[in-house]
């Protein structure tokens, strides 16, 4: 949604200086995140004279933002065509604003606080909700007084339900915060320690918490989590614990080494819940989240279906392999006791009676004395038996003399830094490692020491020879021709952040991608170019507009939808790509159509033509050079219609990769680059010298010598005749190396021979023949296409196209970026 500048300034009750008409979409508190700088309102928060939003209004005006909203005096002169909004407090404004913003809206808002997990039942929620609602939500951890505003910003009407999280560490915050997310449904999760020190007592931290659900119609909380005294809103309340009162009462929880049996009663019926997780932390949180999908009257099989597909969320406790066979628990978020005394939980549940090492970061924000705080975390260790201790920060040496008491073996060291460069003091064998750090102390780096990196299977990127192909083709093109090229599906398996980066320093004039979410990471990774966004969908609405890109139009349908869509927003003038099916028979308007639809875009203001396209369907092969000649001729009398009715001129844009080299006379405005940027060379001409982009690579893992009668793999497929020496490989199917290679079919790059694949290809590793291959050893390197082996050649031998090798490598594949 938008709203006119002095429209905001009266909800802010602003002292207005407007020189120009502005229409607001976007609001800013940090101009690093700008997206389109007119429809841009920058708050300049804070009061402190050596930093604050104030000091960036000159960098904001340079970068074209004209409307502000500020709260100190200060020279406007040099702005003349700028807007100011004078307040008395801008982060007031900015809340006041987001609460006016707010009211609008009708649909259920589910507003969540607490001291743990919030950012988690929030993201579990949208999983388990998302196929039935088209959900608004906080992104990332955005829950203060800054970040809520800006979440409850994005609610729009094709949404049906928010859900948005607060946290607070000072009383009175929540009462700014709670007209803002004004939820319908309130979700307490677990109350902690954490931001103690800013409140008199837990009982006070837990009142100002319940401000955010006065006016809920239900109130989903943990009837054994609340502390005695604790006065509850007068609202309908649904509970879950032990407690024999509670709605869902929770009779058994059974923890086991990868999910968690919870048994439980609920209106009167016995149940059983199963939870993929074994972390307390997690099965509490799961709990809240079937009680809320039970508020909302979902079928428990449905329940249970969808939470057993629920992913883990980054950057809470991972359980990975380590090395020297460890085993590390990563729960590196946050660091406070009670999170502490879970993860020890969860570490002496997996570990079994192994041995147990804690690494631990000092703890930040408990509001309890350091002395008492100490020997608690002694108590902790103590009682789980942990058998070392690493303490991390100067707090923990401050401490020494109480914490040497918490394991039999401790260490001590005043930063991260200093234990990275000493950690090869320790014989980690054979253990199980928790890492529990507060964020700041960038426990991720002490990760990647002790996780086991266990596939060596990468993809190299040659971003030099990508702008080299880039290049190469501009040089085919006119002076006045733009290039478009085609990022989407993960830059054809190359990462599309990364290769758009390239191509935005090379002077590529658009993008392109196949999907929203597609460009919005782009957009977040600062990618600046034009962005079209050629399969929309309506529950994307929002976020193109958000992000500013350009969706693809191809039917009346969707015209339609986005034309009411723009209409509710108040926009006009949104740029559109239209798409004429030309006999490819995909997408796109037919050509007969193109006078409807011309008279249609004129007599509606909400769409501005940037650009009129279709796709031939054969450019590369000459035997159907007359039928995209034909292709041509439909597409030049249908935007030659259009642009009559329009009166204005646009982009036309009809040559591929193949059609850049084999048809020049479709170059027109504009061309679309897509496989050839990669390095393959569709059109089979010599018109261009392209060099190769994406090297795949693997290592050998373990060689084996076979004997007349041996078997090679899977249905024994492969059958011995003769004394062979075989390589196993560190990829599979489940890398986008094709079981369709298997048998002899494929071939494989090792010490300048070619190895044929032998037996069948597993999902992790492949088998090659290396008899005739000399000085093989384990650990070697061995390409699977690149420079010795096109990948041309392998879609040959899978009977498909280079597009479906190159787009199918999977993201497990490390990719790793060249710049020579």
């Amino acid at each position: 949604m938008s709203y006119p500048i002095d429209q905001i300034a009266k909800i802010i009750n602003a002292a207005a200086s407007i020189h120009t008409t502005a229409t607001i979409r976007y609001l800013l508190t940090d101009t690093r995140l700008m997206i389109d700088a007119e429809a841009s309102l920058f708050f300049a928060l804070g009061n402190n004279p050596r930093r604050n939003g104030h000091q960036f209004i000159a960098a904001a005006y340079k970068s074209g933002i004209r409307n502000f909203v500020v709260s100190q005096q200060f020279d406007a002169s040099p702005y003349a065509d700028a807007n100011f909004l004078k307040v008395s407090n801008t982060l007031l404004a900015l809340q006041q604003l987001a609460a006016f913003h707010r009211r609008k809206f009708h649909y259920p808002v589910i507003g969540i606080t607490g001291s743990n997990g919030k950012t988690i039942v929030k993201e579990w929620l949208n999983q388990l909700l998302q196929n039935n609602f088209n959900i608004v939500r906080s992104p990332r951890s955005y829950n203060s007084q800054i970040g809520v505003p800006l979440s409850v910003w994005h609610m729009a009407p094709q949404h049906q339900l928010g859900i948005f999280e607060a946290g607070i560490s000072l009383p009175g915050e929540m009462q700014h915060l709670q007209p803002i997310i004004a939820p319908t449904i309130g979700i307490l999760t677990s109350i902690g320690d954490a931001h103690n020190e800013g409140f008199a007592s837990i009982q006070e931290k837990v009142k100002e918490k319940l401000i955010l659900f006065q006016q809920v119609e239900c109130f989903i909380y943990c009837v054994d989590d609340l502390p005695e005294g604790t006065i509850l809103p007068k609202v309908p309340l649904f509970s879950w614990g032990n407690d024999s009162n509670a709605t869902l009462k929770i009779v058994h929880l059974s923890f086991q080494t990868k999910q968690t049996l919870v048994d439980y009663v609920y209106n009167g019926s016995e149940g059983k819940l199963v939870v993929p997780f074994s972390d307390k932390a997690s099965v509490y949180n799961v709990i809240t989240c079937f009680c809320c999908m039970l508020y909302f009257k979902f079928n428990v099989a449905i329940i249970q279906e969808r939470i057993l597909q629920l992913q883990p969320i980054e950057m809470r406790m991972q359980l990975k392999k380590g090395i020297q066979d460890c085993t590390i628990i990563n729960d590196s978020y946050s660091n406070d006791i009670d999170s502490l005394a879970i993860a020890l939980d969860y570490l002496q549940q997996q570990a079994a009676g192994s041995k147990t090492t804690v690494i631990l970061s000092d703890f930040l924000q408990t509001g309890l004395p350091t002395e008492t705080l100490y020997q608690k975390v002694v108590h902790l260790l103590q009682q789980k038996k942990i058998n070392r201790c690493i303490a991390i920060g100067e707090n923990g040496m401050a401490n020494r003399k109480i914490l040497e008491q918490a394991a039999p073996e401790t260490f001590f060291f005043f930063d991260t830094y200093q234990f990275l460069n000493e950690w090869f003091r320790f014989s980690f064998h054979a253990e199980f490692i928790l890492l529990k750090g507060a964020r700041k102390y960038a426990f991720e780096q002490i990760a990647v020491l002790l996780e086991q990196q266990v596939h060596q299977t990468i993809l190299e990127v040659n971003l030099t020879a990508l702008a080299h192909n880039l290049r190469a083709y501009q040089q085919l093109l006119a002076p006045n021709t733009k290039t478009m090229a085609m990022v989407k599906a993960f830059g054809y398996g190359s990462g599309s952040v990364e290769v758009a980066k390239v191509l935005q320093f090379y002077g590529t004039d658009y993008l392109a991608v196949a999907y929203i979410d597609e460009g919005v990471t782009l957009r977040k990774a600062g990618i600046a170019l034009p962005i079209m966004v050629m399969n929309v969908e309506e529950n994307g609405f929002n976020a193109m507009i958000e992000h500013g890109l350009e969706p693809e139009i191809f039917s009346f349908q969707l015209y339609n939808s986005f034309h009411r869509f723009l209409l509710e927003q108040g926009i006009e003038k949104f740029p559109v790509h239209i798409k004429v099916d030309t006999g490819m028979h995909r997408l796109g308007f037919e050509v007969s159509e193109a006078e409807k639809l011309g008279h249609l875009l004129l007599t509606t203001n909400t769409m501005w033509v940037k650009s009129v396209f279709t796709h031939l369907a054969s450019a590369e092969n000459p035997a159907h050079d007359a039928f995209s000649q034909w292709q041509h001729q439909q597409f030049l009398y249908f935007s030659n219609t259009i642009e009559n009715i329009l009166k204005y001129k646009f982009i036309r844009h009809i040559a591929n990769s193949a059609a850049i080299i084999r048809h020049p006379g479709m170059h027109h405005e504009m061309v679309r680059l897509g496989i050839g940027l990669y390095g393959v060379n569709s059109s089979n001409t010599q018109g261009v010298f392209l060099q190769t982009v994406a090297v795949l690579k693997t290592t050998i893992a373990q060689i084996k010598h076979l004997r007349p009668g041996d078997s090679v793999g899977y249905n024994r497929s492969a059958i011995v005749d003769t004394p062979i020496v075989i390589a196993t490989i560190r990829i599979g199917y489940a890398d986008g190396f094709s079981k369709r290679l298997s048998n002899g079919v494929g071939f494989v790059y090792i010490n300048g021979y070619r190895a044929p694949v032998i037996g069948s290809v597993c999902m992790d590793m492949t088998m090659v023949n290396i008899t005739n291959i000399p000085n093989v050893e384990e650990g070697d390197s061995v390409e699977i296409f690149g420079l010795h082996i096109g990948v041309e050649e392998v879609a040959k031998w899978c009977a498909t196209i280079p597009y479906e090798i190159l787009t199918g490598i999977s993201q497990r594949v490390k990719r790793v970026y060249l710049n020579e």
